[in-house]
């Protein structure tokens, strides 16, 4: 019998140790998960060898991030954002096959049973800041348009905060919606122009973020979850090339194939047949859903 089976523990054979202790009769998935968390946390614990002290501090850190979580706050999701684990982890179960529109992260900020708009609505409820003009198609891996497509779509406002999180100062379903298209795949309809913000940097993960250097901020962007009966359900954002953070988003959400052209329409024509009251932004962005397997 082994050293490791026997359960004499030595700096060397740590990992193993502590794996030959899971029971054969343990579920399998289950076992796999630890056996593989454990020989990773030795081999960064040997890697880094802290200090008793760092350790403790570690184990605090970890012990804030607890405390920190309530009915409306995750601040273990917001540590695993910011190490771009949820990222990774929405990547692993959404692969697509070639041509789909890529996904990223839900974000805290959906909302459920939103109020069921037609085509070409304003979602802007309270007409602050600047108008933007949504649209685009939703089609197939063949290219071709999808009928009955649900589109639920929400954002910020122009400071930066979404409706539930200034209740009483935004309308109840501000700059939410949703949509379904018809026969042709286009959907469009009307928004404010969004701006970045910081996810919430006032407890422990915020606090790491200082330590490190990095700022809290995701660029502007707009959520989308497009539902269609045969196809995979796509939870994904568009976001603005030009905003000041595209490039270090502190969750990790962008990709490149999500990036979509926030174009300034000043044209005197457009705006007449647009939008009179004067000069608006325009997105135009296709999406395109896989079928499920």
């Amino acid at each position: 019998m082994s050293e490791a089976n026997k359960g004499y523990f030595t700096e060397e054979n740590s990992a193993e140790v502590v794996v030959s202790r899971i029971a054969d009769t343990t579920e399998p998935r289950l076992a796999e998960i630890v056996g593989a968390v454990t020989r990773h946390l030795h081999a960064a614990v040997k890697e880094i060898e802290p200090t008793q002290e760092e350790w403790l501090a570690a184990v605090m850190f970890l012990t804030e991030t607890g405390h920190t979580c309530d009915d409306w706050r995750q601040e273990f999701i917001l540590l695993s954002d910011v190490f771009g684990v949820s990222m990774l982890v929405d990547a692993i179960n959404n692969r697509k096959p070639s041509g789909a529109s890529e996904s990223t992260v839900l974000g805290p900020f959906h909302v459920p049973d939103v109020p069921e708009l037609e085509m070409g609505s304003n979602i802007c409820l309270d007409g602050k800041g600047h108008p933007m003009l949504i649209k685009g198609r939703i089609l197939n891996t063949d290219g071709e348009p999808l009928s009955g497509v649900k589109i639920d779509v929400w954002q910020t406002n122009d400071d930066g905060f979404y409706d539930v999180q200034q209740k009483g100062i935004q309308p109840d379903f501000n700059l939410r919606g949703v949509f379904r298209t018809g026969d042709d795949g286009v959907y469009t309809f009307w928004g404010a122009k969004p701006r970045f913000y910081p996810i919430p940097d006032d407890g422990p993960v915020g606090k790491l973020l200082a330590s490190l250097g990095r700022h809290p901020f995701r660029p502007a962007h707009l959520h989308y979850i497009l539902e269609a009966e045969g196809y995979e359900t796509l939870i994904t954002h568009i976001f603005d090339p030009d905003d000041d953070y595209i490039h270090s988003d502190a969750v990790f959400g962008v990709k490149e194939s999500l990036l979509a052209k926030f174009d300034l329409i000043e044209d005197p024509e457009r705006i007449a047949k647009e939008h009179p009251d004067g000069p608006f932004y325009e997105v135009v962005n296709d999406f395109v859903l896989a079928p499920k397997t």
